[in-house]
């Protein structure tokens, strides 16, 4: 079974950029989520976080293509599944194509909501582990889903889920507080992810304790962020 350890923490460690775009955009190309995910390894990133096997397929090649060290990529599958809220990498053939792609670390919705029939925490973390040979990063959302994840074999644990799910609807990412619980309380490496709009908000998270911080939309997220400013204007 794969476990993170001492020999793996560079997997885990410091800045992890995600390069994701909004399906209707112009950047929701391969060829241009791998240029993101090169750009930001060549920057000093860590690894990446990559949606899709499409996605994580072009970010692997490109990577391979342009670094001789072999940058760790977290990929995810978001399946929207009708009647069940959980959506990232939701099942075991989501995962089993984003492994196919390339990823080195699986992340999956690991919040106690609804889960599709066969598809218990427990057996989808156990058949990435021994079917697949690969880790498993559970995105959580409370201190409560991070113990079960971690006894349920998860090797890394993140805050990602933090004030997107019905339990947490009234709070706002990053969730700092549940980080620092999370560092604590487990001891698998633990991932801050969510919410960091500013450099000073990473520091803050791995001076807290994280193995690694990720950061999306402050960093890729064009679309988002020109939505953001533009309506800043409009109100004005």
């Amino acid at each position: 079974m794969p476990m993170v350890n001492s020999t793996d923490q560079k997997l885990v460690s410091g800045l992890i950029v995600s390069c994701q775009a909004p399906a209707d955009s112009p950047l929701y190309e391969p060829k241009i989520i791998a240029a993101i995910a090169h750009a930001a390894i060549l920057r000093g990133a860590s690894g990446v976080r990559i949606d899709t096997p499409a996605h994580v397929s072009a970010v692997r090649e490109e990577l391979q293509k342009h670094f001789a060290t072999p940058y760790p990529i977290i990929g995810l599958w978001k399946q929207t599944l009708p009647d069940y809220e959980v959506y990232i990498t939701p099942r075991f053939t989501d995962a089993a194509a984003i492994a196919a792609a390339g990823a080195d670390i699986i992340a999956i919705d690991a919040t106690e909501r609804k889960r599709p029939p066969g598809e218990s925490l427990e057996n989808l973390i156990h058949k990435i582990h021994d079917d697949l040979g690969k880790i498993v990063m559970a995105d959580v959302d409370t201190i409560a889903a991070a113990i079960a994840a971690e006894k349920a074999g998860a090797d890394i644990v993140g805050t990602t889920l933090y004030g997107y799910t019905t339990a947490t609807k009234n709070c706002s990412p990053p969730g700092f507080e549940l980080l620092a619980e999370m560092v604590k309380t487990l001891k698998v490496p633990v991932i801050c992810e969510g919410g960091i709009a500013a450099p000073a908000m990473a520091k803050e998270a791995l001076e807290i304790g994280a193995n690694a911080v990720v950061v999306g939309t402050d960093i890729t997220g064009i679309d988002l962020k020109v939505q953001a400013y533009q309506s800043a204007i409009e109100r004005d």
